[in-house]
């Protein structure tokens, strides 16, 4: 059940769809990285951050079928999260907001499955946001386009203009949110491959963003799609060459997770006609699951994730590493050993 069902019909449509309709918002066709792509390579290294009410089912995809009430953790020790990422040489944060079950870490006025209805109230996003202002890093934002609770029938297409909305309201409220500290400097986007490409309002993401945080870099997972098929998935990055079709397009960045760029890592993609310089950033996590899970035990050598973070930062490319906090709302003391480990080893 929808919360203020009526804001939900007229206000905050009017309002985003204004927004859309005065400026279509695309990147510059270029052979060189623009002023925002450089900030996003000169930031090179950060943390992902997975957490949420999969946390607390040992589960890496859950259906929207978990109660609120089992999202219940001791605190959420922001200020802890964004010191580890900032002690390990990490310059930003990538939060999950909303995974593919769709629980908000925020309390989000268009569902009751948030933070807001479950025994810890805390708005994450809030909080991690304002711990990146105070400590000095910068902050991305992960959304799913991908909800399993909301849009549970993907096949139902129509479906897609109301859910679409849904979405652009909540991403309305996250730039919100996270405006009251800093502009966020990336959207994270995935789950697209449920459906065909052309359903998602990427277009209108991509100016919503743009309109109200200018230097956030927008990717969607599986990027880049295949001459004669430009929503084939997946495109693996070692199968991906130059002026390959962009598959989500506007878009400023490639991703792949968890797969690594390729040794000659091609920079020049396609869309409507123009070229367009993406780099690629790389998502790895510390062990073997995204969230916190109690069987996940074991952890990549320092030597394997040496090789990682070269391989994944060489060419102008990005690398971030997941933590995935614990029950307790805390980053796990074995993840701080690796990460401290790790920036020793790397000399950050």
């Amino acid at each position: 059940m929808k919360k203020k069902l009526g804001l939900f019909i007229a206000s905050s449509l009017v309002i985003f769809t204004g927004i859309a309709q005065e400026k279509k918002w695309e990147p510059t066709p270029g052979l060189l990285p623009n002023k925002y792509q450089k900030e996003q390579i000169n930031r090179k290294y950060g943390m992902f951050i997975h957490f949420g009410i999969n946390t607390f089912h040992d589960q890496e995809w859950t259906d929207g079928s978990k109660p609120v009430e089992s999202y219940n953790p001791e605190t959420v020790d922001a200020k802890q999260w964004v010191a580890t990422a900032k002690a390990a040489g990490m310059k930003y944060i990538i939060l999950v907001a909303k995974h593919h079950e769709g629980f908000c870490l925020w309390d989000s006025r268009y569902t009751e499955y948030d933070v807001a209805n479950s025994p810890n109230k805390t708005n994450v996003i809030k909080e991690v946001a304002k711990e990146c202002k105070q400590q000095g890093l910068e902050l991305g934002l992960y959304y799913s386009l991908w909800d399993r609770k909301e849009n549970a029938d993907v096949k139902d297409v129509t479906a897609d203009a109301s859910y679409n909305q849904y979405m652009l309201n909540q991403i309305e409220e996250l730039l919100l949110i996270t405006q009251e500290y800093s502009d966020i400097v990336e959207l994270w986007l995935d789950g697209g491959w449920v459906k065909e490409n052309y359903r998602w309002p990427v277009q209108d993401i991509y100016s919503l963003i743009k309109s109200k945080a200018p230097k956030c870099q927008v990717g969607v997972n599986w990027s880049i799609g295949e001459p004669g098929d430009i929503d084939k998935h997946p495109v693996l990055p070692d199968e991906q060459q130059a002026y390959y079709p962009i598959r989500y397009f506007p878009s400023d960045f490639r991703l792949g997770d968890p797969y690594l760029p390729n040794s000659k890592d091609p920079k020049l993609f396609v869309a409507q006609g123009n070229t367009y310089y993406m780099p690629f950033e790389t998502t790895v996590v510390l062990g073997e699951r995204w969230f916190y899970n109690t069987t996940d035990k074991k952890y990549k050598t320092l030597d394997e994730l040496e090789e990682i973070y070269r391989k994944s930062t060489a060419q102008d490319n990005i690398l971030i590493l997941n933590v995935g906090p614990n029950r307790k709302g805390k980053v796990k003391d074995t993840d701080v050993e690796v990460l401290m480990s790790l920036k020793k080893r790397l000399k950050i």
